[in-house]
């Protein structure tokens, strides 16, 4: 493995998702799967997201939509914390949220509009967006 592109990786993962997502993930991670969690800051973290050519923002809608089509909403839940932490605005947020309704389809639409409703009410409670 690349030590410094999986260092750089869990940087950006922390910033993006916040030090107590990544220290329960990597914490809970037992020797069956902490060499996944080393992959996923290396690869997914290291190599796509410190990629300069698009930004955090940028990533983050792309992720928004690609969960959402795939229906992985535990992720798109994590991943939409992460576009708020990113700098999204509301309006562009919601603006996201319709593009899936549209091209995902409406049940995509429905779920994506359903997490992040529970997303940001758990934000203004401040729990996880740290």
């Amino acid at each position: 493995m690349d030590r410094d592109l999986q260092q750089a990786g869990e940087k950006i993962r922390r910033r993006v998702l916040g030090n107590d997502y990544v220290d329960r993930a990597t914490g809970n991670a037992d020797a069956f799967g902490a060499p996944f969690q080393a992959m996923l800051n290396e690869y997914c973290w290291g190599a796509c997201w410190t990629d300069e050519a698009l930004d955090l923002k940028q990533r983050s809608l792309l992720n928004l939509g690609m969960l959402a089509a795939l229906g992985r909403m535990h992720e798109f839940a994590i991943h939409f914390r992460g576009a708020i932490r990113n700098g999204l605005s509301e309006a562009e947020l919601q603006a996201a949220l319709v593009q899936i309704a549209v091209y995902c389809g409406v049940p995509a639409g429905v779920e994506a509009f359903r997490v992040a409703r529970q997303v940001r009410s758990e934000m203004l409670q401040g729990e996880g967006d740290s």
